[in-house]
């Protein structure tokens, strides 16, 4: 896992800031603040929300966000629905999972110039 190489206002922003990586193949990250979570993933999620006050952001929903929706531990969803599809993704990567029951509460909706449409829950 490397990190940006630019120097922007964003990639500043993203180096300096803790990133937490779920893995079991990466043992030794490059990106500056980068920690490989060890151990039992929904544990140490459950020991960084009681440690830290602000939000701990996750990027896609593929089978660890889904896994964190079931055991309560994402307080917010954001879907992004792109108007291409490149023929890409399995079965994990679907919303939609048998098993996966869970009420959310619609938050907002924004659309980008590019027709990318950003949909916003809050998981009760």
């Amino acid at each position: 896992m490397r990190g940006p190489i630019a120097t922007t206002p964003l990639s500043d922003r993203l180096n300096t800031m803790p990133k937490l990586v779920a893995s079991t193949h990466l043992t030794n990250p490059t990106w500056n603040n980068t920690t490989v979570l060890s151990g039992e993933l929904v544990a140490a999620v459950r020991e960084l929300k009681q440690k830290y006050s602000g939000p701990i952001l996750m990027h896609g929903f593929g089978p660890i966000a889904k896994t964190l929706l079931r055991e309560g531990l994402l307080d917010e969803i954001h879907l992004w629905y792109n108007p291409a599809f490149a023929g890409v993704g399995g079965p994990d990567d679907v919303l939609l999972t048998p098993g996966l029951n869970h009420h959310l509460t619609h938050t907002a909706t924004r659309i980008l110039g590019s027709g990318v449409v950003m949909l916003s829950y809050r998981a009760n």
